[in-house]
């Protein structure tokens, strides 16, 4: 069609012993003038070369795969989501592959197009699916979905001088795999702050990995492109506070007029307030004073969120969540962009338990998985592990299919969602897998909060190597629901701000460097937070006396 022709080939010989060994490809044109003799060439080597050589190297990759983090938890329902899910994504997150699809390569065979075409959806798909890597401890895998957003900015560009006529970069909220739009609502396949959301996950890279030189060629370039954008395409208002003339919040009000909402909604005011924050923050680590200077000037004339009582946030100025909603897109600045954190004050934990009361006032009625997936991260922001937990039980046992793959529909006809279909997309499987990691590490605004949100019936667990921003990798044990020991590896080196994991109570301590050696660190306790300063790979062990 259009061109594009493919072929299939499979091949197969008798093995050694009587066994039959079998292989496949596929190819297109894009990959030379006649596709299928590329895909029989490369049948031709496999058949050539045998099973044994590449299963070792499959093998060896996932024994590498699982000796980056692990865990061990009370509740069996959450610990095996976990390592159901995070195989999940090794299976489809590598470098160098194409970033995760809805389905990616898995589908249900159904004879049709899999479910919403199959593409990348940057509605909240694509961004979801990414969240275990970080604290997961797999950022190799994450780069797979950042190589491809790099490499198709050229796509972007065009799309945003052709569609907006504006400078700077803003990126298609339905893409296929070379970065092109294609259809969709348009209230979200337009949205002019998808480009900000993307750019997050070049932030989240730079600050659990601490690499510089992706910090300087791949992070801030990319957010300043989109900052352009966001700027030129933004508005001043007579009252000097810049708005967003069309201005959304997926998937309010679905694909009607009514979607176009009162600029600008909560969703595209979190996106440009942290976009302009961040840009600002990487401007002055990277020493561009002027520009850091200019972001905070366009920072400074974005308006406040709008609330409603009790301090909720609204999903537009004047406007209320009036129904469940499967997406919490009004809730961004909570989870995942971190403008408002528990330990902000006493308004900014009023506005948290608001936005969880008003969920629970208006139910689920029209909730796919992936909203308890979701809701799981932001009871666990809010300290609350009885309501991540509950979360994703109902998420494993009411959302997904006996192989585990989410169905988006509750399939128990317990009440759960009054949606009851089964199109199958992966962002909820891992947003889950996110969620239990939420429960266990958190770490925003350069503090590592240990078991921030586990439930008081959690007694005896313990999880090892996850990953925290400042590239500190983490291993923590409780037990009889007391912290007793935690190891830090700091693969950069520099500060630690970690919040007392032992109460108050006196510690020992005692760090090593990368041949074992002790090292003369010092750590003190100052309002709640224990400090340390340490050497790149140094290992700080803290144990309760």
């Amino acid at each position: 069609w259009g061109g594009f022709r493919y072929a299939v080939c499979a091949g197969w010989r008798r093995a050694a012993g009587g066994a039959w060994l079998a292989a496949w490809s596929i190819a297109t044109n894009e990959e030379g003038a006649d596709p299928w003799q590329v895909a029989a060439e490369r049948v031709r080597r496999a058949l050539d070369a045998g099973w044994e050589a590449p299963f070792e190297t499959h093998a060896a990759w996932w024994r590498a795969f699982w000796r980056q983090s692990g865990l061990r938890l009370p509740n069996p329902t959450l610990e095996a989501l976990w390592y159901r899910e995070t195989y999940k994504f090794g299976a489809v997150a590598r470098h160098g592959a194409p970033p995760i699809s809805l389905q990616a390569v898995w589908t249900a065979d159904e004879g049709g197009i899999p479910p919403w075409k199959g593409d990348y959806h940057h509605d909240l798909n694509t961004q979801l699916s990414y969240w275990p890597c970080y604290a997961g401890n797999h950022l190799e895998e994450g780069l797979g979905y950042l190589d491809w957003l790099w490499a198709t900015r050229d796509e972007a560009v065009a799309y945003t001088r052709h569609f907006f006529d504006r400078p700077g970069l803003n990126v298609p909220m339905t893409a296929d795999l070379r970065g092109r739009q294609i259809g969709g609502w348009h209230q979200y396949t337009h949205s002019a702050t998808t480009g900000a959301w993307l750019a997050q996950h070049f932030y989240l890279h730079w600050r659990f990995s601490r690499d510089r030189r992706f910090l300087e060629e791949r992070a801030y370039p990319y957010l300043a492109e989109v900052c352009a954008f966001l700027e030129a395409i933004t508005e001043v208002a007579p009252d000097g506070k810049r708005l967003l003339p069309l201005s959304s919040s997926p998937e309010i009000n679905d694909n009607r007029l009514e979607a176009w909402l009162p600029p600008t909604s909560n969703y595209d005011l979190a996106l440009l307030r942290w976009a302009f924050a961040t840009a600002t923050e990487l401007a002055e680590e990277l020493g561009r004073a002027e520009e850091a200077q200019h972001w905070r000037v366009v920072l400074g004339t974005l308006p406040d969120f709008s609330y409603g009582e009790d301090s909720r946030l609204l999903v537009a100025p004047g406007l209320s969540l009036a129904a469940s909603h499967r997406h919490f897109s009004h809730l961004m600045a909570i989870h995942p962009l971190s403008l408002i954190t528990w330990e902000d004050g006493e308004r900014e934990r009023q506005t948290i338990r608001a936005a969880l009361a008003e969920l629970d006032l208006l139910g689920p009625d029209w909730w796919c998985g992936y909203s308890y997936a979701w809701l799981a991260s932001l009871a666990a922001r809010a300290g609350d592990g009885k309501r991540a937990e509950q979360a994703l039980e109902i998420f494993a046992r009411a959302f997904c299919s006996p192989n585990s793959f989410h169905l988006n529909g509750d399939q128990t006809g317990r009440g759960y969602s009054r949606l009851t279909y089964r199109p199958f997309t992966l962002e909820g499987n891992f947003a889950a897998a996110a969620g239990v990691q939420e429960m266990l590490l958190q770490s925003h605004r350069g503090v590592l909060h240990l078991f921030p949100a586990i439930p008081d019936t959690w007694r005896d667990l313990s999880f090892t190597t996850l990953r925290a921003e400042g590239a500190f990798l983490v291993s923590a044990e409780r037990q009889h629901g007391v912290t007793t020991r935690v190891e830090l590896v700091a693969e950069v080196g520099g500060e630690l701000r970690l919040r007392d994991p032992f109460g108050g109570a006196p510690y020992h301590y005692e760090c090593r460097s990368v041949t074992g050696s002790d090292i003369a660190a010092t750590t003190s306790r100052r309002g709640g937070i224990l400090h340390g300063l340490l050497p790149a790979g140094a290992t700080l062990t803290l144990s309760a006396e």
